[in-house]
C-alpha cells in the first residue's frame, strides 16, 4: 500500500485533485471532513461523540480523528493505499497518523505540496465562493486569515516531512489539468 498526503493552503485546489488523483491510481481518498460528517449523519458512537464536541464550537481531539482514519483503513480493502486530504494539520497530528500507520505495517510515502503564488489563491477562493455559494470564501480578512492559519500551523509539517525525504513540492499554478499532470507524474514514480 502507499500513502500519500496532499497539501496547499486554501484554495491550492487539494480537494478537486485528491478526487481525481484517487480514482486514476486506485487510492482510498481520506477526506476527514468528509468522515466527520458522515459519521455524525449516520448517529454512530463516535458521530455523536464528535457531534456533542463540535456543537460546542470546539475542534475534534486529534485521538478521535485518528481513531476515525484508523476505523477507515481497517474497513478498506481493495485499494492500492490512501490519499489523506485536509489532515494532518499540524506536526502533532502527523506523528500520531505515523504511529497508528506503523501498527499496521504502513507509512507515509509522499507528501505532495501545491505551491500556488497568493493572488492566485485569492482568486481561486472568491471564484470558488461565486460557484458553490460558499461566503466565507469572499470576505477577504476571512480568507487571508485562512491562509495564515495555514502558514502557521500546517506549514511546519514540510520540514518535518522534508527531514524524513517524504517532501515532494508541485507546480500548483495552471489548469487543473495540468496540475492533475504533474501530480500524477510524481505519484506514478511511488506505485
Amino acid at each position: 500500500m502507499v500513502n500519500f498526503l496532499i497539501f496547499g493552503p486554501p484554495g491550492s485546489g487539494k480537494g478537486t485533485q485528491s478526487v481525481r488523483l484517487a480514482e486514476k491510481f486506485n487510492l482510498k481518498h481520506l477526506s476527514t471532513g468528509d468522515m466527520l460528517r458522515a459519521e455524525i449523519a449516520a448517529g454512530t458512537e463516535l458521530g455523536k461523540k464528535m457531534s456533542s464536541i463540535m456543537s460546542k464550537g470546539e475542534l475534534v481531539p486529534d485521538e478521535v480523528v485518528i481513531e476515525l482514519i484508523a476505523k477507515k483503513i481497517d474497513s478498506t480493502k481493495g485499494s492500492a493505499g490512501f490519499l489523506f486530504d485536509g489532515f494532518p494539520r499540524t506536526v502533532a497530528q502527523t506523528v500520531e497518523l505515523e504511529k497508528m500507520l506503523n501498527k499496521r505495517k504502513m507509512k507515509i510515502d509522499s507528501m505532495l505540496v501545491l505551491e500556488v503564488d497568493h493572488d492566485e489563491l485569492v482568486k481561486r477562493l472568491v471564484l470558488r465562493a461565486d460557484q458553490s455559494g460558499r461566503p466565507d470564501d469572499k470576505d477577504p480578512k476571512v480568507i487571508e486569515n485562512r491562509i495564515e492559519v495555514y502558514k502557521e500551523k500546517t506549514e511546519p509539517i514540510i520540514t518535518y516531512c522534508r527531514e524524513r525525504g517524504i517532501y515532494q513540492p508541485v507546480n500548483g499554478m495552471g489548469s487543473i489539468d495540468d496540475i492533475f499532470k504533474r501530480l500524477s507524474k510524481h505519484m506514478k514514480e511511488l506505485i
